[in-house]
């Protein structure tokens, strides 16, 4: 395949055949036809046939932690994996992990490889503190630490201030 040449598309008994030969750990979902999850480098996904034969992702990439695909959150200062029940930074070594997972299920599915992409890791969500809450509308939004009415103090019986 040329630099500038298009992915070879595949189909789903084509993609099930080609991750078997190059690794992958395949579980067929229990009572689901033709969904299947992967596992590889401790990372997994699933994917499934769609209505015309071919391939796509039901479960996006994820480290597996507790047995559960992890979401990767970007909060500006450390990204994490989060699950349902817990949320642990994420290493150098989780991050390496991910990006060779996702690549090699890109080259899989015969899906095309975007630039930033191959640069390194891709967060689900990004939260930064900053923006925190920005997606509501202003008067749902807590109040932030400058707008919030300071504390009142008491004098106590000796006249002295106390909080």
């Amino acid at each position: 395949m040329g630099i500038f040449s298009k992915p070879e598309q595949r189909d789903y008994d084509q993609v099930v055949a080609y991750l078997k030969e190059h690794g992958f750990d395949l579980l067929e979902a229990p009572a689901t036809a033709h969904r299947i999850f992967l596992k590889k480098h401790n990372c997994s996904a699933a994917i499934e046939k769609d209505e015309q034969g071919g391939v796509r992702l039901f479960a996006k990439p994820g480290h597996l932690i507790a047995g559960e695909i992890s979401k990767l959150i970007d909060r500006g200062y450390q990204k994490f994996l989060m699950t349902s029940k817990s949320e642990v930074p994420a290493s150098a070594d989780h991050l390496r992990a991910l990006h060779q997972f996702s690549q090699e299920l890109k080259e899989a599915l015969g899906a095309t490889s975007l630039y930033n992409e191959s640069l390194g890791t891709v967060s689900d969500r990004y939260q930064y503190d900053r923006v925190e809450h920005r997606d509501q509308p202003v008067a749902a939004r807590p109040p932030q630490a400058w707008e919030a009415e300071p504390a009142v103090t008491a004098k106590s019986s000796s006249g002295k201030r106390r909080a």
